[in-house]
């Protein structure tokens, strides 16, 4: 059977027609590491075990920034800080960004698309260099639970410390 003796349920694609806008086009340029620091500072105590009531704190920022005409550039800021009754564990800091080119995207989107959807593009990487890190450090891995980027842009928000989607990048 030929090919033009096949029906199609499906409705004939639109013709092509010129349009004022552009697609809607993102792409990660580079990825990198601007800051990592790993301390252990009573690593001779915690090779017994992880003491009595040990703590894990976490804490993640977004920032986002401008680079140039269509470049931006997105990083996650984490740190970790391990403590137990007798003191600090293990503390950690990295932060893991990339740099982004970004063409027509409307005015109001740029900010929401830096700080969530690129950081959510980064996380897989920076998730994989902490728990390398922990174990690297003699500890178990540490393995992070995905983070909800928009929860922490709407969180901001709300706290009046971004633009609102109006282009504006925190700085």
């Amino acid at each position: 059977m030929a090919e033009d003796d096949i029906e199609s349920n499906e409705p004939d694609a639109p013709e092509a027609t010129e349009t004022t806008e552009a697609e809607f086009q993102a792409r990660i340029m580079s990825q990198y590491i601007r800051d990592l620091s790993f301390e252990s500072p009573s690593i001779d105590r915690v090779q017994d075990g992880p003491g009595e009531n040990p703590n894990l704190e976490l804490e993640v920022t977004v920032n986002a920034r401008s680079v140039r005409e269509h470049l931006y550039q997105s990083e996650i800021e984490f740190k970790a800080k391990a403590t137990d009754d007798v003191g600090t564990i293990y503390q950690m800091e990295c932060t893991y960004g990339g740099v982004f080119q970004i063409e027509s995207v409307p005015r109001e989107a740029l900010e929401p698309f830096l700080l969530v959807n690129c950081p959510s593009m980064l996380f897989p990487f920076l998730r994989r260099i902490i728990a390398d890190l922990t174990r690297e450090g003699g500890f178990p891995p540490l393995f992070l639970d995905p983070i909800d980027f928009g929860a922490l842009y709407i969180n901001r928000l709300q706290q009046g410390e971004l633009g609102g989607g109006n282009g504006q990048l925190p700085n």
